[in-house]
């Protein structure tokens, strides 16, 4: 909880203590003196094994290293940088700029006075950690530079390269003093044996090579990987290599014969690197699949399985005194674990992997999750049991939507289907199999009797719910299909693709009857008027261009936004449009005009929009957009709009009435959420695979939250206000 105490230190009893384990005897005497949280998060039983989580980078973290005095932490990442971090508080302590291009790796001297970073801008850069300003630049590679490496004693650099050669640098004057040269392809890592008389390289040409330092010559060659070897790595006695590759294994080698002498199986996906704890008892491997692995040496066999970061897993690397293992992830974090306990975070009910879409039913009683462990989970809302598993698919669930009667599931699939669901009896009951790729989305008619699918094979199919029978192909896109929509009477679809164009389809032939172009860019999403009449489509262009249905032909442009345009939606009496943009900004538009009415700054992009019937209020992933009579009614245009009572999930936090209420923990933050309005609940689905749900109770929050913020901005058609709107 550091980084929360020291942000905003209040924070740290409501987040503290509604995700303090259970088994934690403060929650358990003051969780009690939050009585406006009716529905808590489930949480693990017990502390696990991760001690501070180091965020800063913006982007993901590729390696990080300790200092040979175990008080400093160095990390290298995409966004450029490297990154010096005090280990006893978790606090940055240096900020090591220059570097124009994704920093790839960072390592200490010797001594600790030095760290040596490498990039894709084909450079190693020599930085002074007492200063941090960069005292040395090695160039001389003519590719990207992926790892680098002293000389135990300090004089010496190794560099390896995406041009396919070892380098060896003089650390004194920053010249080359050797170019090791074999591998058939890019070199990933190389590393110096203890007594500094060996490099060890390792390659995507599936091989780890010895090279003699004094003489550059090559004197070892160990195969048996079965694809890329990413990383190699010496025993701190120098008798053993542990190599980590693509082919999901760590090897273990024996030096002096060149032999395998053990395969360290476990992970499910490649294996980016390994490396041995100070005593030479332990490895300690990363992965693709989100897990820190330890085996035991000599037996080989797992021994610790550290889990917790919520993407890939690039590197890890021991302390000095063996207690501590740092591991860097893409999730742009670095996590701290301690050695010593190994424990599990506990067994939480939810996915085994990210959950890629989360979706109330139509009465709100059920929640969808529809994750990449390749199910599908149902929820009770009222008790956030889970309460059915649905597991057919054979590969990730791309998204999941129920029937407009809520007694339907269905779910899209990289597999290349749809499935089916009865949400009563938890049953499979349709396999929509035609596709030949991925399916993107599906979406029900209103009367419920259609599904719409859209693929990555260029085609929306058209399904009878009763039978699973296709009853239309509808082909003519020449990229992608990102989504398709109902008509309201079903008599029509629109389609959305990458090639640029909306297309019509009639439903009873399947026949296109409408090419929409003018679009520039990508379209994301199209939505029919309540009447029919228009289709709006959002575009990568920055703009929404409406189209009459009738004639086929574009309706008006409504052009503003600055940044791609991720959806629109039309007020329930068509006058209205609002779009939502990576501009961070939503903007309500006059149908008929064609003419801005407003432009709500949001600080963050706005996913989801959707008008209640009557018409008076916006709900979106932002918030509720509380309209009023002058606007929606079609009256004289002013200030239109306040926040009613709204909670809204960002990366860190639940906010209630854009005020930030809950500060969400690294392990429980979302990968996607869905807001019941109505029920004041929310579903998180987080990158671990975890489903929370948290009910907030408004009638006995502080009375801070009920207050509802001023002072942001929002232009309307002629003058600037100030006004409660959007923001966190």
């Amino acid at each position: 909880m550091r980084s929360i105490i020291e942000m905003a230190p209040l924070q740290v009893y409501y987040s503290g203590l509604l995700f303090t384990p259970q088994s934690s005897l403060i929650r358990g005497g003051y969780l009690k003196n939050i009585p406006w949280v009716t529905m808590e998060p489930k949480v693990a039983d017990v502390w696990s094994s991760l001690i501070q989580t180091l965020e800063g980078h913006t982007s993901p973290v590729i390696t990080a290293m300790f200092s040979p005095d175990g008080k400093l932490v160095a990390s290298a990442s995409e966004d450029k940088t490297v990154r010096l971090w005090n280990t006893s508080t978790g606090k940055q302590c240096g900020l090591l700029e220059g570097h124009t291009s994704i920093v790839k790796s960072a390592v200490f001297s010797p001594d600790g006075k030095l760290v040596a970073s490498v990039s894709w801008d084909n450079t190693v850069r020599l930085w002074d950690t007492s200063t941090g300003k960069q005292c040395g630049l090695l160039e001389g590679h003519t590719n990207v530079v992926t790892s680098a490496v002293f000389l135990p004693d300090g004089k010496l650099v190794a560099s390896a390269s995406c041009d396919n050669t070892v380098r060896l640098w003089d650390t004194s004057t920053g010249k080359i003093c050797g170019v090791l040269e074999g591998h058939t392809t890019y070199v990933w890592s190389a590393v110096f044996s203890p007594d500094g008389k060996l490099v060890a390289s390792a390659s995507r040409d599936e091989t780890v090579r010895l090279w003699d330092i004094s003489t550059g010559k090559q004197c070892g060659l160990l195969e048996g990987h079965t694809c890329g070897v990413i990383s190699a790595v010496f025993s701190p006695n120098g008798q053993l290599i542990a190599s980590a590759s693509e082919d999901t294994t760590v090897r273990l080698w024996d030096i002096s014969t060149g032999k395998q002498c053990g395969v360290l199986e476990g992970h499910i996906s490649e294996v980016y690197s390994a490396v041995f704890s100070p005593d030479g008892k332990l490895v300690a491997s990363v992965s693709d699949d989100k897990t820190v692995r330890l085996w035991d040496t000599s037996t080989g066999k797992q021994c610790g399985l550290l889990e917790g970061h919520a993407d890939w897993v690039n590197s890890a690397v021991f302390s000095p005194d063996g207690k501590l293992v740092a591991s860097a992830s893409w999730g742009n974090t670095i996590r701290l674990w301690d050695t010593s306990t190994r424990k599990q975070f506990g067994v939480l009910e939810g996915h085994t992997s990210i959950v890629k879409s989360a979706v109330f039913s139509p009465d709100g009683k059920l929640v969808a999750s529809a994750s990449l462990d390749t199910t599908v989970k149902l929820w009770h809302t009222s008790t956030a049991k889970q309460c059915g598993v649905l597991e057919c698919h054979t590969t990730y669930v791309r998204s999941v939507v129920f029937s407009p009667d809520g007694r339907l599931v269905a779910s899209a699939s990289t597999d290349e289907t749809v499935r089916l669901w009865d949400t009563l009896t938890v049953k499979q009951c349709g396999v929509l199999e035609g596709h030949t790729s991925i399916v993107n989305s599906a979406v029900f008619s209103l009367d419920g009797k259609l599904v719409a699918s859209a693929s990555n094979d260029k085609m929306v199919r058209l399904w009878d719910t009763s039978t699973g029978k296709q009853c239309a192909v509808l082909e003519g896109h020449t990229g992608k299909v990102n989504s398709a929509v109902f008509s309201p009477n079903g008599k029509l679809v629109a389609s959305v693709s990458w090639d640029n164009t909306v297309r019509l389809w009639d439903t009873s032939t399947g026949k296109q009857c409408g090419l929409l172009e003018g679009h520039t860019d990508k379209v994301n999403s199209a939505v029919f008027s309540p009447n029919g009449k228009l289709v709006a489509s959002a575009s990568w262009d920055n703009t929404i261009r409406l189209w009459d249905t009738s004639t086929r032909k574009q309706f008006g442009v409504l052009e503003g936004h600055t940044d791609t345009v991720t959806s629109a939606v039309f007020s329930p009496d068509g006058k209205l449009v609002v779009s939502a943009s990576s501009d961070k900004t939503v903007r309500l538009w006059d149908s008929t005009k064609q003419t801005t009415i407003e432009i709500i700054e949001t600080h963050d992009t706005t996913k989801i929009m959707k008008f209640p019937n009557d018409g008076t209020h916006l709900h979106t992933s932002r918030g509720i957009l509380q309209l009023k009579p002058s606007l929606h009614s079609g009256g004289n245009r002013e200030l239109s709009h306040t926040l009613t009572h709204s909670l809204h999930v960002t990366d860190q936090w639940i906010t209630c009435n854009m005020k930030k209420l809950l500060w969400l923990p690294v392990d429980y933050r979302l990968s996607c959420s869905a807001v019941n309005d109505t029920a004041n609940l929310i579903v998180i689905g987080t990158a671990s695979g975890r489903v929370i749900f948290i009910s907030i109770d408004f009638t006995t929050l502080p009375a801070a939250y009920s207050q509802l913020p001023v002072n942001v901005a929002v232009t309307t058609g002629r003058a600037s206000w100030l006004l409660t709107a959007f923001i966190s």
